[in-house]
C-alpha cells in the first residue's frame, strides 16, 4: 500500500445513527466504548474528524487521556473552512494541528486558521482532494495509519473515495429514529449496489449490552 492505513471508529445506535436529529444526543456509548476509542487512537499517527463534529463538541482535543511520547497529529477537515479558530482544540498543546481544506475558503478565515493551527492545506478546488492529502500527510508527518472519527459527511468522502481500509464499529442497544438524523455515511453515497464499498466481518464481541465489530475492506479486482 502506498498510502497509509485509514480506519473509522464511530458508536451508534442499532438504527443506526450516530446522533439525535436535533444534534442534541451524539455520545451515548459506554465506558467500554470510550476505552476502544482511546485504544484505537494510541494504533493512530493521525486522527481524523470534520470540522461539524469538532464545533458540535467544544471540549473535544482529540487526546489519548493519557501521556504519550510522540501523540498522533489531529486533523481537521472543512471544505469551506467552517472552523472556529477559537476552539480548544487549537490551544490544547501536545500534537500539531492540521486543518485540510479547499479553494472554496476565504481568505479571512484561512489566514485565521493559518495563525490558529499548525498547518493549514488547501487541497482540492470544490472540495478536499483526500488522495493527495493522505500523501502529504504522509510525507510531512510520516503518517502510516490514520483514524477517522467522523461524521457521516466526512466517512462518506472517504467511502466514495476507496480510501478505508477497516470500519470500527460499536453497536449500543437504543433507537434514537428520525429520518434526518446523521448515520455513520451520510453525503453523496454511492447510487448502485454495484459501487458500494465492499467490506467483510474481521472480528466481533460483545460486552454487556453493545457489540463491537470489525470490518475490513475488500478490493474490487
Amino acid at each position: 500500500m502506498n498510502r497509509p492505513f485509514v480506519f473509522i471508529n464511530m458508536a451508534m445506535s442499532a438504527d443506526g445513527k450516530i446522533a439525535s436529529t436535533n444534534g442534541k444526543v451524539s455520545s451515548f456509548g459506554s465506558r467500554t466504548d470510550h476505552a476502544r476509542l482511546l485504544e484505537l487512537r494510541t494504533k493512530a499517527d493521525a486522527i481524523l474528524t470534520g470540522a461539524g463534529t469538532l464545533n458540535a463538541q467544544p471540549d473535544i482535543t482529540l487526546g489519548l487521556g493519557n501521556k504519550r511520547k510522540n501523540p498522533p497529529i489531529r486533523v481537521i477537515v472543512s471544505g469551506r473552512g467552517h472552523v472556529n479558530p477559537k476552539h480548544k482544540l487549537f490551544q490544547t498543546t501536545g500534537a500539531p494541528t492540521v486543518v485540510l481544506t479547499s479553494e472554496r475558503i476565504s481568505r479571512k478565515r484561512l489566514k485565521e486558521l493559518e495563525a490558529a493551527a499548525d498547518t493549514v492545506l488547501v487541497c482540492g478546488v470544490n472540495s478536499v482532494n483526500f488522495k493527495k492529502a493522505l500523501h502529504f500527510l504522509s510525507k510531512k508527518y510520516n503518517s502510516k495509519r490514520i483514524l477517522c472519527e467522523g461524521g457521516g459527511k466526512l466517512n462518506d468522502s472517504l467511502f466514495r473515495a476507496g480510501l478505508v481500509d477497516e470500519v470500527n464499529l460499536t453497536i449500543c442497544p437504543l433507537i434514537l429514529g428520525g429520518k434526518d438524523a446523521p448515520t455513520i455515511a451520510d453525503g453523496t453515497g454511492f447510487k448502485r449496489l454495484a459501487d458500494a464499498a465492499q467490506f467483510k466481518l474481521h472480528a466481533r464481541k460483545e460486552v454487556d449490552n453493545e457489540m463491537f465489530l470489525t470490518y475490513r475492506a475488500v478490493r474490487k479486482p
